[in-house]
C-alpha cells in the first residue's frame, strides 16, 4: 500500500520519510472533473470552476500547511478569448475569481501582478470568456481557468464551466473601444492557449518567455483607462522590446493611442506607423474604420474619424514601400439582411481601396477588393455600438502578387 501511494503521489512535498509517515502522506492533486455542459447562472459558474481549479492543486500534509505561508497566485488579467479584449464582464471575472479564492480557500493568496512579484508567487493564473456563437444573441459563455506553476512552467489545474449570459455586460474598456486595430497577436493566442491546457502539460512557451513584461502592459492598461496617459505612456515604453520580434500589439496600440491623447501628433503617426508594420509583418492588418450606417461615408463625428486620413496615409506608405499585394476585405455588424451586408461590405471595401490609391498610384495593381458580410464576425451582438466595433472592420491581407 505504501508503494502504490508513493507511486501516486511521488510529486507531494515532505520534510522528512518520518514526517510524512506521521503527519500522513501528502495528498494528491484532486483530477480535473469533466467539463461541464451544463449552462449555469454566471455567479455559480464562477464559483464551481474556481473552486474545481483550487481543488486539482498538489495538498500538503496538514502539519506542513500549518508551518507554511499560503502559497501565492499571481493573476494575469483575464480576457474574451475572441476578441481579445478585456470588457467589463471579464473584469467581473476575474474580481470575482479572486473575491472566491480569497473567502474560501485560505491555502492561497492573491498577489498584486507585479514583476517582483512573478519571483514570489507559485502559480499563475490565467482566465478567458468565449462566446459559444457568434450567430446567436446572448448565447452561452464558456469560462476556462488554468493555474500555471511558475517555477516549472506546468499547468497543474485547468477548469472549463459553461455560464449563462444573463445580462452581462460587453462594453470594452477604454484602451480596448479606442484601439485602432485588433489586438489578437501571437502573445494573445498564446495566452488563450495556455488557459485551455489540461493540467499536467507545459503551459505555452511562447507566453510563459515574455511574461516578465506583462506587469507593466497590466500597469499602463491601468493608466490609460484611467485617462492618465502620460503614466500610460511611460509604462507602454518600458514594455516595448528593442527589437521587431520582441514587439507586441497591445504595446504598439498603447503608445499610438497614448500619444495621440497627449497631442503628440507626430510621435502618435510614428507609432501607427509601426502598427501598419507589424500589420504587414504578419500578413494581416485589421483597421477599425467607423462607417455612417448603411454608407460608405465614414463616421461623421471627427473624434472618431479625425485620425482616418492619417491611419490611410501610413497603410499606403507602408504597403507601398514593402512592395506587398494586398485583399482588402470589407465586415459589417449582424444588422439587416445578409444580401445587404455582403454589398454593403464590398463597398466599403472598394471605398478604401479608392483612398489608398490616392495616397500611392502603386497600389491600383497591387490590391484587389472583397467583402464578408457579418459572415466572420468575432462579437456577433448587432448592436451597432462599441460592443461590436470589431465587426465593422476592415482588414488588410497580404496575398501573392502573381
Amino acid at each position: 500500500m505504501m508503494t502504490s501511494t508513493f507511486t501516486r503521489c511521488r510529486g507531494a512535498l515532505s520534510l522528512s520519510g518520518v514526517l510524512l509517515l506521521v503527519a500522513g502522506l501528502a495528498g494528491c492533486a484532486t483530477p480535473a472533473p469533466p467539463p461541464s455542459k451544463a449552462e449555469l447562472p454566471f455567479d455559480q459558474a464562477v464559483a464551481q470552476a474556481t473552486d474545481g481549479l483550487v481543488m486539482q492543486t498538489p495538498k500538503q500534509p496538514a502539519l506542513i500547511a500549518r508551518m507554511s505561508a499560503k502559497r501565492g497566485v499571481v493573476l494575469d488579467p483575464m480576457i474574451d478569448a475572441r476578441s481579445a479584449q478585456q470588457t467589463v464582464a471579464t473584469q467581473q471575472l476575474q474580481e470575482r475569481v479572486s473575491e472566491r479564492i480569497g473567502s474560501k480557500h485560505e491555502s492561497m493568496e492573491i498577489l498584486p501582478f507585479q514583476r517582483a512579484n512573478l519571483a514570489k508567487a507559485r502559480y499563475l493564473l490565467t482566465g478567458t470568456m468565449t462566446r459559444l456563437s457568434v450567430e446567436q444573441a446572448r448565447s452561452p459563455l464558456r469560462i476556462d481557468l488554468a493555474l500555471t506553476e511558475l517555477a516549472s512552467g506546468m499547468v497543474v489545474a485547468q477548469s472549463s464551466v459553461v455560464a449563462r449570459d444573463d445580462g452581462l455586460d460587453h462594453t470594452p474598456l477604454p484602451y480596448y473601444q479606442d484601439t485602432p486595430v485588433p489586438i489578437k497577436d501571437p502573445i494573445i493566442e498564446s495566452y488563450v492557449r495556455t488557459t485551455a491546457t489540461p493540467a499536467g502539460q507545459r503551459a505555452d512557451p511562447y507566453y510563459l518567455e515574455r511574461i516578465a513584461v506583462a506587469p507593466a502592459i497590466k500597469d499602463a492598461t491601468t493608466h490609460y483607462n484611467a485617462e492618465r496617459y502620460q503614466d500610460a505612456l511611460t509604462h507602454y515604453n518600458s514594455a516595448a522590446g528593442g527589437t521587431a520580434s520582441d514587439a507586441q500589439l497591445r504595446v504598439l496600440n498603447g503608445i499610438y493611442l497614448s500619444s495621440a491623447k497627449l497631442g503628440r501628433t507626430a510621435e502618435a503617426e510614428q507609432a501607427f506607423g509601426k502598427i501598419v508594420a507589424y500589420g504587414i509583418a504578419q500578413q494581416q492588418l485589421g483597421v477599425k474604420f467607423l462607417f455612417n450606417p448603411g454608407g460608405t461615408a465614414f463616421w461623421s463625428d471627427a473624434k472618431v474619424s479625425g485620425p482616418y486620413p492619417m491611419w490611410l496615409r501610413e497603410i499606403a506608405k507602408a504597403s507601398a514601400g514593402a512592395n506587398v499585394c494586398m485583399d482588402i476585405v470589407g465586415h459589417t455588424s449582424r444588422t439587416g439582411s445578409a444580401a445587404f451586408n455582403d454589398t454593403l461590405s464590398v463597398q466599403r471595401a472598394r471605398y478604401i481601396r479608392q483612398r489608398l490609391i490616392g495616397e500611392a498610384m502603386e497600389l491600383s495593381d497591387r490590391t484587389k477588393t472583397s467583402g464578408k458580410g457579418f459572415r466572420e464576425n468575432i462579437i456577433g451582438s448587432g448592436t451597432d455600438d462599441a460592443v461590436d466595433a470589431l465587426d465593422r472592420r476592415v482588414e488588410f491581407r497580404i496575398v501573392g502578387c502573381g
